[in-house]
């Protein structure tokens, strides 16, 4: 929200107040409270009949500080907060030199000198990162009697601006206004499923707005060399996130807000629903799945979306007996060929659901302010809200979902919870602004939490649509309704690698569009790119996604994709275990993983997967790829051709293949089943060694299939001619030098050490 008209006015009815000086502080050991008037105090006088701000700061944790700045404290309103569970006591340290304080919390530090103008000042190995300057800490009210409070952050020389979530407008956020406030958009607008107050910029730190409501951003746009954010409230927190690396960045956030479950290991397989609006029935369940079989495309999940459930009745959790007469012998059927069971459902009850009648009269549904029912007919007629701020709601909706789990679905693609009313009253009592963007964490929560406890520790997996700060606890999260052309396919890219500088380690999409139908060359192109995503589904709107729909090739690339997924599996699985234990996630932005190279502070078409794979996907018809090749010589995985970076380059390819470049120096495992993606990993892996430098060295470490353990360890290190490997593999394994045509070395079981010749190819 802009206050300011340009430089010197404020816009009608809009009066600013800001910090001007530090007119007393109180501190501790561990934290400081700054008193700052909003003019300046020459004389006892001064003091009378004016705001003094309240600003707290302290350090909740290692390289981050916290500042909370407060007008009315009396006035804060009850609600939901996002829970912090990294945050401990007495991380930061104070020291006051005369009139200079300084709050350190690791190499961060928080520098203010109360005898000059008012000014936060964050430090780190000597340098200044960013400041809270004469406008940097203020209130605002209008003439509508609302209260705001802003916080604004210097912007460098070149400082660019990522995060805030699943954004698909341009990937660099500079120059956009921003509103934190769940929507349901679509993926070509600047509404967003995904809103997350926490963006990092490319100067060594990150901010984190501690607000569940609407956080309103101005990024170099009322002010240009400023990034402010404000909430309509009587205080505002926020965080500083210290690197100096964008990855230490996103350590440090999702330390604070929470790290990742890790997803079982067979979700990394191709995914295939019924798609929404379409006619299916268990024959036609049973037509999809063997005719994947039939054209050797494996299968690992199969997805029903929402017509399972009879019509007019979503969510009531009952199949439609018409269409689905067994669904627990279908279900059964299914998983005998293999397959996982993914069942859409939502947190609506609509009124011509039985569920209605008894949520209306146990109280478990959202009510207005009069005590009704909130209802309206969007979406479903008369629908309403199950609220997950009364346990017995949440305990009845999950008991509902039980039933599933118990006739064999294996996880759930929680879908919507972004258009949530404010003119509502929660069993809580919490605040109905705050609640708006909260609402999908308490959803997407509580059925997590239910799959954990049925199907234990690192087999509970969501396909969520909407989240905010701290959701990134409960994968997976997928890029919601995107049209079905190229323009579709990049901004899903876009809003991707978005809502990974935002905290989230593992993303998906809609391979082919959900809107409209594909044709058979986007069809390819984005299979492609969603076979190389962390998870993997093909889902449509009114038009099926079975591969045959769009061509006998449309079936080879679809299968040749699902197989090298399978075999890259042991190494989407190591990055999924780094996004568990890091925060880090699979799919990185280029600025991500080369922070110090210039060229890749604006590309959003490109992505690494994981630490050692470029991923460029291919955006047009004749396919025409330009990508941008870091540092080195990097080797394409698929046809062994070598590109020396830095450069841009420009390339035809066909539907078999695209930029996949392997990084220099870099050891890739492939599993040697390609059937499945949970295999035995270790035994026959495939080591792909590619342009090893002289005095190269590498560890690489083959994951567990069911969880955050090593089933095996390979240690690489060249010396001239020579590469030697040892390992604690007792399983057969071999070495490719190269490319797929590359020089092969084969190593029978119990073979520990070797020692092979290798030049550089």
């Amino acid at each position: 929200m802009k206050f300011t008209d340009g430089y010197w006015l404020m816009r009608p009815g809009r009066t600013a107040r800001y910090a001007t000086e530090v007119a007393d502080i109180r501190a501790d050991e561990h934290r400081m409270t700054l008193y700052a008037p909003v003019k300046h105090v020459r004389r006892r006088g001064d003091t009378l009949n004016s705001p003094l701000l309240t600003v707290e700061c302290w350090s909740p944790a290692e390289g981050v500080i916290g500042v909370r700045t407060t007008h009315h404290a009396g006035s804060v309103r009850p609600g939901s907060e996002f829970a912090l569970p990294g945050a401990e006591q007495g991380a930061g340290k104070v020291r006051q030199d005369g009139t200079v304080a300084e709050l350190s919390a690791g190499d961060l530090t928080l520098r203010v000198d109360t005898s000059g103008p008012w000014r936060l000042e964050f430090t780190a190995d000597g340098r200044i990162l960013t400041t809270a300057g004469e406008r940097g800490t203020a209130f605002v009210t209008d003439d509508e009697d609302r209260h705001f409070v802003l916080g604004q952050l210097s912007l460098d020389v070149g400082e660019l601006v990522y995060g805030l979530g699943e954004r698909f407008t341009p990937f660099v956020r500079n120059g956009q206004t921003v509103d934190i406030w769940q929507a349901d958009g679509g993926t070509s607008s600047e509404q967003a499923y995904k809103n997350i107050p926490f963006h990092l910029t490319n100067k060594g730190y990150g901010v984190f707005v501690n607000h569940p409501g609407k956080v309103s951003y101005e990024v170099g746009t009322e002010a240009v060399g400023q990034v402010q954010f404000s909430v309509e409230y009587q205080s505002l927190e926020y965080f500083i996130v210290y690197g100096p690396t964008p990855k230490r960045i996103l350590e440090r956030y999702t330390a604070l807000t929470g790290r990742p479950a890790l997803p079982p290991a067979w979700a990394l397989g191709l995914w295939l629903t019924t798609s929404f609006t379409t006619d299916y029935d268990e024959a036609t369940v049973n037509r999809f799945v063997g005719g994947m079989a039939d054209r050797g495309i494996p299968l690992s999940v199969f997805h029903l979306d929402c017509f399972w459930m009879r019509e007019y009745q979503w969510c009531d959790f009952e199949w439609d007996a018409d269409t689905f007469p067994d669904p627990v012998g279908m279900l059964t059927r299914l998983k005998e060929r293999g397959l996982r069971i993914s069942a859409w459902i939502n947190p609506y009850i609509a009124q011509k659901s039985a569920m209605f009648e008894e949520g209306m009269r146990e109280g478990y549904l959202v009510r207005r302010p009069d005590g009704s029912v909130w209802q309206w007919d969007l979406w479903q007629p008369g629908m309403a809200l199950v609220d997950f701020t009364n346990p017995a709601a949440q305990e009845w909706y999950i008991a509902k979902l039980r039933s599933l789990l118990d006739q064999g679905v294996d996880c759930f693609k929680t879908d919507f919870g972004e258009r949530i009313p404010t003119d509502v009253v929660w069993h809580d009592g919490s605040d109905p602004e705050r609640m708006h963007n909260y609402y999908t964490h308490l959803y997407n929560r509580a059925v997590f939490e239910l799959l954990r406890e049925v199907r234990g520790e690192g087999e509970a997996l969501l396909f969520a649509r909407s989240a905010t700060a701290g959701g990134q606890q409960y994968p997976v999260h997928w890029g919601g309704d995107c049209e079905s052309h190229f323009n579709a396919m990049a901004e899903s890219l876009r809003g991707g690698l978005s809502l990974g500088l935002s905290g989230f380690g593992f993303w998906s999409h809609d391979i082919g569009g959900f809107e409209g139908t594909p044709t058979p060359t986007v069809f390819k192109r984005w299979v492609q790119f969603g076979l190389l995503s962390s998870h993997s589904r093909l889902h449509g709107s009114k038009s099926y996604r079975v591969p045959w729909d769009y061509g006998e090739e449309a079936v080879e690339v679809t299968r040749a994709f699902t197989l090298l997924k399978h075999r890259l599996a042991p190494y989407l699985q190591r990055a999924a275990q780094q996004a568990h234990a890091t925060g880090i996630p699979v799919m990185r932005a280029m600025v991500l993983e080369f922070p110090d190279d210039p060229a890749v502070g604006t590309l959003d078409r490109q992505y690494m997967l994981g630490d050692d794979l470029l991923v460029a996907p291919v955006f047009t018809d004749d396919g025409t790829a330009e990508y941008y090749v870091p540092e080195g010589p990097w080797t394409n995985v698929l046809t062994g051709a070598r590109i020396d970076g830095p450069r841009w380059v420009r390339e035809q390819h066909d539907f078999h293949t695209l930029p996949l470049l392997a990084r220099p120096d870099s050891v890739i495992p492939l599993g040697a089943d390609d059937q499945h993606p949970v295999s035995d990993w270790p035994d026959g892996v495939e080591l792909r060694v590619h342009a090893f430098a002289d005095g190269a060295e590498r560890t690489l470490v083959i994951p567990c299939t069911d969880g955050p353990g090593e089933a095996a360890r390979f240690h690489l290190h060249r010396r001239g001619d020579r590469l030697q490997v040892t390992t604690d593999s007792r399983h057969p394994w071999r070495l490719r030098l190269g490319g797929p045509d590359g020089t092969v070395h084969s190593h029978p079981a119990g073979t520990l050490e070797a020692d092979v010749p290798y030049a550089d190819c």
